[in-house]
């Protein structure tokens, strides 16, 4: 029994290793796969992610800025950014999560999920932006 699962992990690894070098040569301008549309949605979502922590960042640094200005009893812009997006990342994933039940069990569920996430994540930057620019700009 324990053969089994030494044979199991070690074609684990050696599929793993496959895949790995398959996704080299995935055209995301041209996918043809499910396997490729899904890796291409995910590649996507990995840069929205990206993007939407640059924006955050800025979006911070723009509500301290302006708490900086506020006498003390008005004070809370970053605080209220902060709790705001601790909010929306659960109810993101949670949106999406519901999205992908258009394809419960198939092949195309982690894409739409994937697509879901990318979609409201640059969403999500676009008004994060907005906040980094703040009103006088």
């Amino acid at each position: 029994m324990k053969q089994w699962h030494v044979l199991l992990a070690l074609l684990a690894l050696i599929g793993s290793g496959v895949f790995a070098k398959a996704q080299d040569n995935i055209d995301c301008g041209y996918p043809l796969t499910q396997m490729e549309l899904t890796y291409c949605a995910g590649e996507s979502w990995k840069q929205a992610d990206a993007e939407l922590n640059v924006a955050y960042k800025a979006a911070m640094t723009s509500m301290k800025q302006t708490d900086s200005y506020l006498d003390a009893d008005m004070k809370g812009a970053a605080d209220a950014l902060r709790d705001a997006q601790r909010a929306w990342i659960p109810f993101r994933d949670k949106a999406c999560d519901s999205y992908g039940f258009m394809a419960r069990g198939g092949s195309m569920e982690s894409m739409l999920v994937l697509g879901c996430r990318t979609t409201l994540t640059k969403q999500r930057t676009d008004a994060l932006n907005e906040i980094a620019q703040g009103l006088g700009n």
